[in-house]
């Protein structure tokens, strides 16, 4: 009798991603990974109590993006947490808050400072939509939490401006 066991993301030679982010810096780092993720409202949530929000992403592998071409095969997307600590408010411009399925594409993460480390972090999204985050100090993790999947365009997202 034969053990099959599943594959883990740890044994691949990508490790999956688990970052922080602590100032402006960190957080364009974030950004940049985050550049055209698919999330829902269902998938985010705001815990008052703890001052934490908190986004599940399907995001696109851009890590992978030029060992894909050369090997000629799909490219992916892996489901990632995004969690911001610190917050003090969340506010949403152009966000129907009764749809919480339609899906919202992630354009970037912004900063804006304000006094003694407190700011804003918004999350422009597409269509023209935004979340704006009030936090005390920047401070967030993000964290593959899925193997990768096949991207279900099969393509690179682009941007027609």
């Amino acid at each position: 009798k034969s053990l099959m066991v599943d594959a883990r993301f740890e044994d691949s030679v990508e490790a999956p991603l688990f970052l922080g982010a602590e100032d402006q810096k960190d957080l364009i780092v974030i950004a940049t990974i985050l550049q055209d993720a698919v999330f829902t409202r269902a998938k985010s949530t705001f815990n008052r109590k703890k001052r934490e929000f908190s986004l599940l992403l399907n995001r696109f592998r851009w890590e992978d993006v030029n060992a894909a071409k050369a090997e000629k095969r799909q490219f992916e997307r892996v489901q990632s947490l995004l969690v911001f600590s610190d917050v003090i408010s969340i506010k949403t411009l152009g966000l129907d808050l009764e749809d919480a399925t339609t899906p919202l594409w992630l354009l970037t993460l912004q900063w804006t400072s304000g006094q003694d480390g407190s700011g804003i972090i918004t999350l422009p999204l597409a269509g023209g939509s935004t979340i704006a985050i009030t936090v005390e100090a920047i401070s967030a993790q993000l964290r593959d939490m899925t193997r990768p999947y096949f991207a279900p365009s099969g393509l690179v997202p682009t941007h027609n401006i």
